[in-house]
């Protein structure tokens, strides 16, 4: 047995050192990103960081995230990204301040969310694509061709160097969330991860949920006239036009190839004076004096048909997240735009995207062993569940998936949270009665429920 020299013994030395220095470096990269404390906000005893991640060091290209840790116990709980849609609209404006963070602000202040998600899991919110909120590139031609491809790959790259800020979080169970456009975000990025796990095994990736999401565009849009239909927005004769002469997924592929035919235009005319400018669209039981932060999409609703909602309260959000003292907490700056906006103004993204399914990426990741959870708020219109229960219920048949949890009811608290069924025990669908398109802003316990539910792997409750 060979001795052990001085040489051997300094080698060694200088490797810990180096391995030490690393470890130090990178704890100093997630420390620079740490709030000491948001204006206006609450005492708290978690940490929460924001900053920026540069995704492309030649184009000067980054993108802006939010993080809070699990009020209690980080260490034990999962890492879950949130993703909103749009394509364009701000995870930090709508999901952080508005749906499912910590805080929602109030006038100069911010009031703690009781049903917060990171009561259960650490929450990151990321601003993607390039030019959504504070995310942004030096290269404004960056945003002329920004599609689902490009927008995959920079989330790939975020998450990579950001668990270089953060490598205690390097084997933490790793959940992708989001709704809306994310329909299309989430499962592809959780296909790119599975890919690179295979070169190299770095995402811990548990599963992914999706709230109200465009999986198919045409079963997605045009169950919408059944939804119009079914609960009075639109009459017979219109219901009969909308789903025989021209759907809306006909539409939308001709608005979007710039070529409406005059009878398109008729038929959505009516369906537009029928509904109302008066119904928000994305919860058709609540009434119109809501922030225009709720509207998520430009793709989800082009111009000619979408009705303007009527905003009679103070946008609180934008308001907060435009404050200099709110930036500065944050570290965050506006480059090539004077405001922070919930949805970008200065996207220009492919929108023929929207008609790519990603309901077959789904199926992928089932067959790899990732669970999938598909959720809609019922009073949505913009992607009904009727939708999302017809496409969930084909691709579980398509795998040969048994039920393994029947349709049935389940509880929050001693009320009826919504609707669920399983199969195989990999894939799941549930409404949450009463939410809107952003579930957890409309019913945040009922959400909470579910999430946690989620997490967990287990049934949504039976009963109260």
């Amino acid at each position: 047995m060979p001795s052990i020299t001085w040489k051997t013994i300094a080698m060694s030395l200088l490797a810990l050192l180096l391995l030490s220095s690393l470890a130090f470096i990178e704890a100093s990269l997630s420390q620079l990103d740490r709030i000491t404390r948001l204006p206006g906000q609450p005492q708290v005893g978690f940490q929460q960081y924001a900053g920026y991640v540069t995704v492309d060091a030649k184009q000067q290209r980054a993108l802006f995230y939010y993080f809070a840790e699990a009020e209690i116990d980080p260490a034990s709980k999962p890492l879950v990204l949130w993703l909103n849609g749009g394509p364009g609209c701000s995870s930090l404006g709508v999901g952080a301040f508005t749906e499912n963070g910590p805080f929602r602000p109030s006038g100069e202040i911010l009031v703690r969310n009781e049903h917060s998600w990171n009561g259960e899991a650490n929450m990151l919110y990321l601003e993607t694509p390039i030019g959504v909120g504070f995310s942004y590139s030096k290269d404004t031609s960056s945003y002329e061709t920004v599609n689902d491809k490009i927008t995959g790959i920079d989330n790939l790259v975020f998450l990579q160097r950001w668990l270089v800020k953060f490598p205690q979080f390097r084997n933490t169970s790793l959940y992708i969330t989001g709704e809306s456009y994310a329909g299309h975000y989430v499962p592809q990025l959780a296909e790119l991860m599975l890919q690179f796990n295979k070169k190299r095994n770095l995402f811990n990736l548990k599963g992914i949920a999706l709230g109200n999401p465009v999986l198919e565009f045409a079963t997605d849009f045009n169950s919408r006239a059944e939804y119009f239909w079914s609960h009075g927005l639109i009459s017979d004769s219109t219901y009969k036009m909308f789903t025989f002469t021209c759907n809306y997924s006909r539409y939308v592929s001709e608005y979007y190839r710039g070529s409406v035919s005059p009878v398109c235009s008729r038929v959505m005319n009516q369906v537009s004076k029928e509904t109302s400018r008066f119904v928000d669209k994305y919860d058709v039981t609540l009434d119109v004096c809501i922030s225009s932060v709720f509207s998520q999409s430009k793709a989800l609703n082009p111009q000619q048909v979408a009705e303007t909602i009527d905003v009679c309260v103070e946008d609180e959000t934008v308001n907060y997240l435009n404050r200099q003292d709110v930036q500065k907490a944050i570290h965050a700056r506006l480059v090539g735009v004077r405001r922070w906006a919930v949805c970008s103004n200065i996207l220009d993204y492919e929108l023929l995207d929207l008609e790519i399914p990603t309901i077959t990426i789904v199926g992928k990741l089932i067959k790899a062993g990732i669970p999938v959870l598909v959720y809609s708020g019922d009073q949505d219109s913009v992607i009904p569940l009727t939708g999302s229960r017809t496409l969930v219920h084909g691709l579980a048949e398509e795998l040969g998936l048994a039920t393994t949890v029947p349709y049935r009811v389940w509880f929050a608290g001693n009320q009826v949270g919504g609707w669920t069924q399983v199969y195989g025990n990999i894939l799941s669908f549930a409404t949450i009665r009463g939410a809107s398109h952003e579930a957890p802003f409309s019913q945040p316990e009922r959400s909470l429920v579910l999430f946690k539910s989620f997490l967990e792997g287990r049934p949504l409750p039976e009963a109260f």
